[in-house]
């Protein structure tokens, strides 16, 4: 296992390296050496590496969503708070309704199964998205109308949202017991729930930390401890029923943080971002692994159409999700480009409807065909999506202007005047 590791990641490094003199996001080349090292071609990793795999791939998601919590400012966050709301389920709303329609046409599935795989399509990637819009509210690109904060909480509530429409779809399909009605309420409960613990936990750490004042390096070791027992949590309260949206908590302690004490949540957004290094490898290399070539080669053309015809229609919803925001023509093109890439989630959920059906007895080709097509979505959007994503951050978003001297001197005399009032 060790082997394998260090193999991934030297080879990794070397191709950061290439693709960035090329101006490609590095994500792409991590992401060649997983399936290439994995199952589909050579299969050279190590077994007891792809079976810790979910849980590795699950501390480098919290590592970002953590850093990505330190970045989100306040302010930002009031000015982009509807359209947030509108791209935690219009975009993923669209998608899955087209894919309820056209599936049943192109691939043979019912209803029922066409919006189970609407559902696996439905998310964005946040592996590949939050990344990319921390790095561009450092380089302060679009910030001034808190573009990348939209999308990252956009982005974070979209994925719970359709986890849990996964989860009742599946329930349905499978004829489990399901309370509908709770389940339907459990999105916004599990979103309010999540938030609020994250709060408080970060409240809690902020008088720890002020109180014994440990290195900074201890503060965040603490923290990804705390964040992934969070996660665990989630999956217990999760198994009885009970609404927690365990990643949004994950943000929410990196949010009060930099609300409460903005020097210790840029001091621990830069250990965090030595520490990305290595989880972005693990991550996409692991992400890669799973991918099954054989398997999407299965739905071959129409598996293609069905994606592309989805990701239009998405677009589509991800748009109406823009007006009267105020944003320019390219602001609103950066904002579609960002909701297309898929990884993350397709890799974690694509082969659950196989397994369910197995494991009911239940004939497995619908299974089957929503793995293969959520397999080629991977390979279509992320490296794809990646690139694009990464041009029109440099191309459609301006750098913020910095603030001048008789700018800084205008707002002070504002200040004293607001106090002497």
């Amino acid at each position: 296992m060790a082997f394998s590791l260090a193999a991934v990641v030297l080879l990794c490094l070397v191709l950061d390296w290439i693709l960035s003199k090329a101006r490609i996001p590095s994500l792409i080349g991590m992401l060649l050496v997983g399936v290439l090292f994995g199952p589909a071609v050579l299969n050279l990793l190590d077994p007891s590496l792809l079976a810790v795999g979910s849980d590795l791939r699950m501390i480098a998601l919290i590592v970002i969503l953590l850093r990505s919590g330190l970045e989100l400012s306040r302010e930002s966050l009031h000015t982009v708070g509807f359209q947030a709301i509108l791209l935690s389920f219009l975009p993923a709303l669209f998608e899955t309704l087209t894919v309820m329609l056209v599936a049943p046409k192109l691939l043979g599935l019912s209803v029922l199964e066409s919006a189970l795989l609407g559902c696996v399509l439905g998310a964005v990637s946040p592996a590949v998205v939050v990344p990319m819009m921390v790095d561009l509210i450092q380089e302060k690109r679009g910030t001034q109308k808190g573009i990348p904060t939209l999308v990252l909480a956009g982005a974070s509530m979209d994925d719970v949202t359709v986890i849990v429409a996964f989860s009742i779809v599946l329930g349905l399909y499978v004829g489990d017991t399901v309370n509908l009605v709770w389940t339907v309420a459990g999105i916004p409960l599990s979103i309010l729930f999540g938030i609020g613990v994250g709060l408080a936990i970060g409240l809690v750490l902020i008088r720890i930390f002020e109180r014994y004042n440990p290195r900074a390096t201890k503060r965040v070791l603490a923290m990804l401890m705390i964040c992934i027992i969070l996660v665990h949590l989630g999956d217990v309260l999760e198994a009885v029923h009970v609404p927690f949206a365990a990643l949004l908590a994950v943000m929410a302690i990196g949010f009060i943080i930099l609300e409460k004490r903005e020097h210790m949540a840029h001091e621990l957004s830069a250990k965090l971002g030595k520490i990305w290094i290595f989880a972005q490898i693990l991550l996409f290399a692991i992400v890669g692994s799973q991918v099954d070539l054989a398997a999407a080669k299965e739905v071959g053309l129409h598996g293609f159409l069905l994606i592309l015809i989805a990701l239009c229609t998405r677009s589509i919803g991800t748009f109406l999700c823009t007006l009267g925001s105020g944003f320019t023509a390219k602001e609103k093109a950066f904002i579609v480009i960002s909701y297309l890439p898929k990884a993350t989630v397709q890799a974690a959920i694509g082969s659950t409807p196989l397994a369910a059906m197995s494991l009911h007895g239940m004939p497995t080709r619908a299974g089957e065909v929503i793995l293969a097509v959520a397999v080629m979505s991977i390979l279509m959007t992320a490296p794809l999506g990646a690139i694009a994503l990464d041009w029109a951050g440099r191309h459609f978003l301006t750098v913020d202007p910095r603030p001048t001297f008789s700018s800084l001197v205008a707002v002070k005399e504002s200040l004293n005047e607001g106090a002497a009032t």
